[in-house]
Parts: structure tokens; sequence; C-alpha cells
């Protein structure tokens, strides 16, 4: 490229994006606006004692529940929203944008409505609660509800991620082998999945992002109980009202393992691409 006078101009990387300079000022500010609450949050850690803090038995049972409801509810929304973001995707039927209208609605509920609702339909008054216990099963104030409580809020964001993917890498590959002789399932399996892999990664990492900070749909529906559905999130504000140098430590905790998850998932994806 040349300039007014017909020498070289100089191409930047800035030009080439097209980003306009101003954009970096509000960019920056909500980069700000987001990492400097954690860092007051570690100013006001107990350093000395952060061990200790961490590492109580109310403290460990909650971590460890926390993540093993993590877990579960994250393996529950693969089961259902795969097929979900799959029919949403790759299918047209009629009302389907009220379907997914409704599916996503979890995303802007209160949690605690998610909860109550939860309670309504699983509780021993509930929608469903009278046949489970004819059953034997007992679902609320249980670790099972935690997982569905986790599960009921985190569902959308794993269908949103791999829907977005899907639509973004369209179906060509899907017909070319369609038309080699691959069923619908052999295809799914060895075409479609592969290609949506890193949008399935993040789903699945947001959904247990979401499922670890779980708080208020756990608190209406599963309740408090130590070791049995009182996560760490819940622990956190227990501990709040009685211990606030344990609620900085803890809740720094939970941070440090929701960055250590994203990372761990974000370089597993970049190692994919390259």
């Amino acid at each position: 490229m040349t300039g007014a006078g017909g020498g070289p101009r100089r191409v930047t990387t800035r030009s080439v994006s097209g980003v306009p300079g101003w954009v970096f000022v509000p960019a920056g500010l909500g980069a700000v606006f987001v990492l400097l609450p954690l860092v007051a949050l570690a100013t006001r850690v107990d350093w000395p004692r952060f061990g200790a803090l961490v590492t109580t038995e109310e403290s460990l049972d909650a971590l460890a529940l926390s993540v093993r409801t993590s877990a579960a509810s994250t393996a529950l929304c693969l089961v259902l929203g795969v097929p979900m973001a799959l029919v949403l995707a790759r299918t047209s039927f009629p009302g389907q944008r009220v379907v997914r209208s409704l599916m996503l609605l979890p995303l802007v509920l209160p949690p605690v409505v998610g909860g109550i609702a939860l309670l309504y339909t699983f509780g021993r008054r509930g929608l469903l609660g009278r046949p489970l216990e004819v059953l034997g099963l007992q679902v609320a104030f249980s670790t099972l509800a935690v997982v569905l409580a986790q599960a009921f809020v985190a569902l959308p964001f794993l269908v949103v991620s791999l829907e977005g993917t899907l639509r973004a890498v369209g179906q060509r590959y899907e017909v070319v082998a369609a038309t080699l002789g691959g069923g619908p399932t052999l295809v799914l399996l060895r075409v479609t999945l592969p290609l949506v892999l890193p949008g399935l990664l993040s789903g699945t990492v947001l959904a247990f992002a979401r499922s670890l900070g779980e708080f208020g749909a756990t608190l209406t529906f599963a309740g408090s109980l130590q070791g049995v559905t009182r996560t760490l999130p819940l622990e956190i504000y227990l501990q709040r009202e009685t211990d606030a140098n344990t609620a900085v430590a803890l809740s720094l905790l939970l941070v440090a393992v929701a960055v250590a998850v994203v990372g761990l998932a974000a370089g597993r994806s970049g190692q994919r691409w390259r």
C-alpha cells in the first residue's frame, strides 16, 4: 500500500483488525471492572492463616461436595444438552422459537425462582413428589437435589454454546458423509461431534463453572446440610455471618478452582487447534 506521497504506508495491526482506537478505552475499563474486585478480595485474605481457614472439616466437605455435584450436573447437562442443541440447530418445527426461548429461560430467571419451581416439581407435595415417594425416592433436600438444581441453571449455557457452534460450522461435511453412505448416527459420531468439539468443550466448562457457583436454587431446593447439600457457595454464605476471614478465604479458593478449570479447558482447546 502507498501513502499520499507515493511511498509505502505502514499498515498496523490495529488498522488491519478494523478496531478503532477509542474502543480500547471502554474495553480496558471493562477488564478493570472485572479484575479489580478480585484484586480487592485477595487483599482482604488473612494470608498467614489461609491454609488453616480453607482446610477445616466444614470447608473440605463443602469443597468436595461442590466438585462432585458439579461434575454430576455437568454430565447430566451433556446427556440432555447435546441432543437439545442438535434438535434446535439441525431441525425445523412449528413453534421452534418458542421452545428455544423456554429452554433458555433459566438464564434470566432468578435462581431462587428456579429452586421454588424444582421444589414444587420434585418436593413431597410437588408434581412428581408422590410418585417418587411410592418408588422410595426422596429428591428434595438431598444430594440429588443439589445436582438437579445445578443442572437446571447450567443447562442453557451448554445448549447456547453448542447450538451456536453447530450453526457456525454448517452442514456441508455432514451432507458429504451422508452421500458416501454414512448413517445419521455414524455421521453424528464421526463428523458432527468432532467438528463442534471446541464449542462442546466451551459449553461444558461454562456449565461446570455455573454449577460450581450455584447458590439460590440449591439453598431453596436442597437446603444446607453439611456433607449432604452444603456446597462451597453455601458454606461461604454461612461463614460470612460468623467468620468473615473464613468467608473471604473460601471465596478466593472458589475463584482459584474456577480459574483452574477454565484455564485447563482453554489449554486443551488451544492444543487441539495447533
